[in-house]
């Protein structure tokens, strides 16, 4: 194995001068004492992007292009990275801040989202190679016109996992301000606790399904490349939570992690014609409109009729439901449509639900004890979903939590 690191540090993590110079010792101390050549990634300082969005929308309104919204958001990252450089030099290390330009972090753009395409690492090793820090832009590549993209919210985890993979799927260090993956929020379950492992696929389904700690998309990158990803704190030195291809003991728990997001909307169409073709023809129009579905519910009703329910993030909830309903007044005139944002995803995520019978049962059974409904069901082999009313939702991962993790054998 390569001794190439990537260490990413969130926005907490470089939040003032003095968390940057704690974070240039850190860096420090791992190449003395490691003998790891190592790459900083960084976002912004935490509240920056924020900052600088509302400074747009103040100038602007809504009305700015794209163009110039990410050659704005991205100057967050150009502070902190030569803030960084500068603060692992006073430690006594040569190191060198990059933007997305140079290196270059090329992007395209699949779907409305920025995916990374290509990272040369020349440029990258040579700097290594020579005993210099290479300090890293997160959140930022470039397109074919060299004009800045940008990762979305958590894209420095992917720029620091994209690096690593293209560094010969070395190790990476993810820095935050939380020890590791926890079986909950411990805000919501006061018994939740630390988990020492997951598999790529549980913390892709846990990603996804809610749990902050990682960028969906650099779970997903890491599993590809297989990179060998550990998450743990920036501010202390606890153990972290390892994210691997699999690990001993993965299928012993039923479950590893609930989780619950209540960021999603659900949108219904009644009365629809039920006939061939109808469905394909909604989901292209929400394609087209660039709106990504989760769950999807289709029920047949009486007298030849349908409906669908599904489900999208709430950030495109209008955009969804604007389309369904020039959909439906232009070509199926006697159908209806319904918005409601009062929803929550719930979800239960394990390895061992591959092996172990009786989940889905347990599941219902716990939420019909406490009067909660399941309005949409979705799974997978080590996951089961479900939507339920948003106000249930800290009540719903409190008694699933107690039932799987704190007494599993009850």
């Amino acid at each position: 194995m390569s001794n190439y690191l990537v260490m990413k540090f969130g926005g907490t993590s470089v939040g003032s001068s003095e968390r940057i110079g704690e974070v240039a010792k850190r860096v420090v101390r791992q190449v003395k004492k490691h003998g790891d050549k190592v790459v900083v990634v960084v976002s912004a300082m935490s509240g920056e992007t924020n900052r600088l969005i509302e400074l747009a929308r103040k100038v602007a309104g809504d009305g700015y292009k794209a163009r110039e919204y990410h050659q704005l958001v991205t100057a967050g990252e150009q502070v902190s990275v030569a803030l960084t450089a500068m603060a692992i030099e006073r430690e006594g290390l040569p190191a060198q801040s990059l933007l997305a330009h140079q290196i270059p972090i090329k992007t395209n753009t699949v779907f409305g989202q920025n995916l990374i395409s290509e990272i040369p690492v020349d440029k990258l090793k040579s700097l290594l190679d020579r005993g210099i820090v290479p300090v890293v832009a997160g959140f930022q590549g470039v397109n074919d016109s060299l004009e800045y993209t940008t990762l979305g919210r958590g894209g420095s985890d992917t720029t620091a996992v994209a690096v690593a993979a293209a560094l010969d799927s070395c190790r990476c260090v993810i820095l935050t301000d939380v020890d590791g993956v926890y079986t909950a929020l411990p805000s919501i379950c006061k018994k939740a606790r630390k988990l020492k492992a997951l598999t790529y696929e549980e913390m892709l389904e846990l990603a996804s399904s809610g749990a902050k700690v990682l960028q969906t998309r650099s779970v997903s990158l890491a599993s590809k490349f297989k990179v060998p990803t550990l998450v743990c704190s920036s501010f202390s030195d606890a153990a972290g939570t390892e994210i691997v291809e699999e690990y001993e003991g993965m299928e012993d728990a039923v479950v590893s992690g609930i989780t619950c997001r209540t960021d999603e909307a659900k949108i219904t169409l009644r009365n629809l014609p039920d006939q061939p073709g109808v469905a394909a023809r909604i989901f292209k129009v929400l394609g087209d409109a660039e709106v990504v579905v989760d769950m999807i519910v289709q029920s047949e009703g009486s007298s030849g009729r349908a409906a669908i329910s599904f489900t999208c993030a709430q950030e495109f909830s209008k955009v969804a439901y604007d389309a369904m309903l020039k959909l439906i007044q232009q070509e199926m005139s006697e159908s209806s449509i319904e918005l409601d944002t009062n929803i929550a995803k719930l979800s239960v995520v394990g390895e061992g639900m591959r092996t172990h019978a009786g989940v889905a049962y347990k599941v219902f059974e716990v939420l019909g004890e406490e009067g909660i409904n399941v309005d949409m069901i979705t799974t997978s082999e080590i996951k089961i979903s479900v939507a339920i009313e948003e106000k249930y939702s800290e009540l719903a991962v409190r008694v699933l939590h107690e039932r799987f993790i704190e007494r599993p054998e009850s």
